[in-house]
């Protein structure tokens, strides 16, 4: 009952967007019944189409995402474990943390091209700052009581870092990823929508420029979806990993 409650808004957003088009309040042509974007949704899954596209997107963004986290979570940690590191790299992470991360898709076309490659650079980079500000204030934010009571019992700085500092960067760590893995959907779709000729982006992209727009709905709900479960999943991960803390 409480998820049916909890849920319920999705529930009624259904409900308006179809009453709403049948009422001739939205004409049909700009917002198709939902009722007709999931008759092409069944259609398109049938035709097997979409499962290819998809898989081809969440193998990039799975990709990117994983990089991301082992860079960002190791860049962050000894950002916060070694001042020299943190002077050289919090300029230039303040200077690209508010950059609209889509502005680096010429760049990593020029680079890598129009493969896989420059689609999951672009995730690894647009991705890697959030995980990497979530693991650096995760570590700053250390007990010194504690990494002191570890030293003075002869633990090495190697032995601080893992067993005090990366248990104690775990939560920040953890909200900074879940940033990351919304992000991780935004820069796929971006990507495949401007230079791919595969995945769930270019289908939107290709559906809509043929006018084909109650089954390009059907995509976009599609990724909405996707990102939808991947959050609820990776929060009932991480509220199993984090249970210790309470």
């Amino acid at each position: 009952m409480k998820t049916l409650v909890r849920y319920s808004p999705l529930l009624i957003l259904a409900v308006a967007w179809e009453a709403i088009v049948r009422l001739g309040l939205v004409s049909a042509d700009l917002l198709p019944p939902l009722t007709r974007v999931l008759a092409a949704a069944w259609s398109l899954a049938a035709s097997g189409e979409l499962w290819k596209d998809a898989l081809v997107s969440l193998w990039r963004g799975g990709a990117g995402l994983a990089l991301s986290i082992v860079v960002g979570a190791v860049l962050g940690i000894l950002m916060a474990w070694w001042r020299p590191l943190e002077r050289a790299a919090s300029p230039i992470v303040e200077m690209l943390y508010p950059m609209p991360k889509s502005a680096l898709i010429p760049v990593t076309v020029l680079w890598l091209g129009f493969g896989d490659g420059s689609k999951i650079l672009l995730i690894l980079l647009g991705c890697m700052l959030p995980v990497t500000l979530g693991a650096y204030n995760g570590a700053r934010s250390t007990d010194r009581g504690l990494v002191w009571s570890a030293r003075s019992l002869g633990a090495s700085r190697l032995r601080v870092l893992w067993d005090v500092v990366l248990p104690s960067a775990l939560p920040e760590l953890a909200n900074g990823i879940r940033t990351a893995l919304a992000l991780s959907f935004v820069l796929m779709v971006s990507a495949e929508l401007i230079v791919s000729r595969s995945g769930l982006g270019h289908l939107i992209g290709f559906l809509g420029e043929g006018g084909v727009y109650d089954a390009m709905f059907a995509v976009v709900l599609l990724v909405a979806f996707l990102g939808f479960f991947a959050d609820r999943i990776y929060q009932a991960i991480v509220g199993r990993a984090l249970r210790w803390q309470e």
